[in-house]
């Protein structure tokens, strides 16, 4: 593993504004590595999924807080979304593709199949009544900016 280059730590609002806010915020951090127009749009879509995920099955319309923690190793950027929500009783099942526990607001299921397909690595972490960490890192083709 590298040694870490960088860190940042947003807190902010479950409001779905913030999550355009999020996504640009950690493609900002990342631009400090030179990355393809591809990256970039994984990346932003993976964080775009995660703090949605936070904001409607976390909160589920109440409000409270969700953090993103963005650090970088080298070339490998780690985004991690947290929330002190409700919390999923299965992980397992809900990272099954087309699994939607929120049938009735015509969910696509996809939430963390979009996520592990956008990113190197997943890792969901959640206990009921605690929230949900999700931990995510992109391993990124190019090198660090001179």
């Amino acid at each position: 593993m590298y040694k870490k280059t960088n860190e940042v730590i947003i807190k902010m609002l479950s409001k779905s504004e913030n999550e355009r806010f999020a996504r640009v915020a950690v493609a900002t951090f990342a631009s400090q590595i030179d990355m393809t127009i591809e990256e970039l749009s994984d990346i932003k879509t993976a964080i775009s999924e995660a703090v949605t995920n936070s904001i409607v099955h976390g909160y589920e319309g109440t409000e409270g807080f969700v953090t993103l923690e963005c650090r970088l190793y080298g070339n490998i950027l780690e985004v991690v979304v947290a929330d002190n929500g409700k919390g999923i009783d299965d992980v397992d099942r809900a990272r099954q593709p087309l699994y939607t526990s929120k049938p009735e607001q015509e969910r696509s299921g996809m939430g963390f199949t979009v996520m592990e397909t956008f990113m190197d690595s997943l890792e969901v972490k959640s206990m009921l009544g605690l929230g949900t960490k999700v931990s995510m890192k992109k391993i990124l083709s190019n090198h660090i900016k001179k």
